[in-house]
């Protein structure tokens, strides 16, 4: 691997409506045509209804294999899938991937992504439902080296961030915090940053910690959940699988809950395996680093005091969600937690943190 080279991460620059619905438009007729062609969604569940028969689905990720999706590895590695009756196919994602599309078609019975996402892609039409959480807050941040001056969100006013531009919370900082900065375009690379003490980017806390390391570089990550703009990451659904195959859909949120748990307080040398099978990239050394990380900033199960715990989603931090995004002008219709979420399939010991 590159080590100035960072691993590229999935980002959904969702800005106006109008470019949102051109890309639902143009991915959804693209995977209509596809299916046609070769069925997924009708093979994925063929033996359902057989007695005894694990019931097939497949479960596209949102980027290429990476100890973020850990506990999914775990559930599959270590036959947790296959005890809840399920046959799981894990189809790594990339750039391309298209889960929230492959999801609404068929193509596959569920994915991942970031909350914010789901959202917008069910403003849009996207027939998509929430069913828990992948992890209780996003990874996602802002790198600057560990001497920089910017130890606060304020800090970042008038200065130069490389990121993604269009992305939701680049506004949402802006609103938040009456600042103003600069954006220019992200290239997933680490070049510039390890050369320059000054520099600002776009990051990870799970990550960048680590390979900016190799090269001698401390640095800190100011989280964009701590800003108040607090995404989860999901796990989905179409509406149509949800209704036709509720059994499989319950097996699923269950055993990816317990695979976490495992993977995070257990021993993870299963899903190491195939981790590494899948993406060469993925080391010992960086999934124990990541889960370290995972563990110490409490991505997976969240905070117990608040209530928090793995796979939990809760009514009133999408409701904030469903706000924000209206107070960025970017929900322009009417829609409720109702329409982009159900909690019906969480555990019997979360549904009572679920409001």
């Amino acid at each position: 691997m590159d080590l100035l080279r960072r691993r590229p991460r999935p980002v959904q620059a969702w800005r106006r409506a109008g470019a949102v619905f051109a890309w639902v438009a143009v991915g959804w007729c693209g995977l209509i045509t596809s299916c046609a062609k070769n069925p997924g969604g009708t093979s994925a569940t063929e033996n359902a209804g057989k007695a005894g028969a694990p019931i097939k689905v497949v479960f596209q990720t949102n980027w290429t294999a990476q100890p973020e999706q850990g506990g999914y590895y775990q559930a599959h590695a270590r036959g947790f899938f296959r005890e809840a009756g399920l046959d799981v196919t894990i189809v790594p994602g990339g750039p391309g991937a298209f889960p929230l599309q492959k999801v609404a078609v068929g193509q596959a019975q569920f994915g991942i992504g970031r909350s914010d996402d789901l959202i917008l892609a069910v403003q849009q039409g996207l027939p998509l439902v929430i069913v828990c959480a992948q992890l209780e807050h996003d990874p996602q941040g802002i790198t600057v080296h560990a001497e920089s001056p910017v130890q606060r969100f304020e800090d970042l006013d008038g200065k130069t961030i490389k990121a993604v531009p269009g992305q939701a919370w680049l506004d949402f900082l802006k609103l938040r915090y009456k600042i103003n900065f600069s954006v220019v375009p992200e290239n997933y690379g680490y070049a510039q940053f390890i050369a320059d003490p000054n520099f600002i980017q776009q990051g990870y806390l799970t990550t960048d910690a680590y390979y900016c390391g190799l090269q001698g570089v401390k640095v800190r990550v100011l989280l964009i959940a701590d800003s108040g703009y607090d995404a989860y990451r999901v796990v989905f659904t179409s509406r149509d699988y949800l209704r036709q195959h509720p059994e499989a859909v319950k097996a699923f949120v269950q055993a990816s809950i317990r695979g976490w748990n495992d993977f995070i307080d257990g021993d993870a040398k299963s899903a190491e395996a195939l981790l590494t099978r899948d993406n060469a990239e993925n080391t010992p050394e960086l999934t124990a680093y990541v889960r370290s990380a995972l563990r110490e900033h409490r991505m997976v199960s969240g905070d117990p005091a608040k209530g928090e715990r793995t796979g939990l989603i809760t009514r009133d931090r999408l409701t904030d969600q469903l706000s924000i995004l209206r107070q960025l002008g970017l929900l322009t219709a009417p829609l409720s937690v109702d329409q982009v979420a159900t909690f019906d399939f969480l555990p019997e010991d979360l549904k009572g943190g679920t409001r």
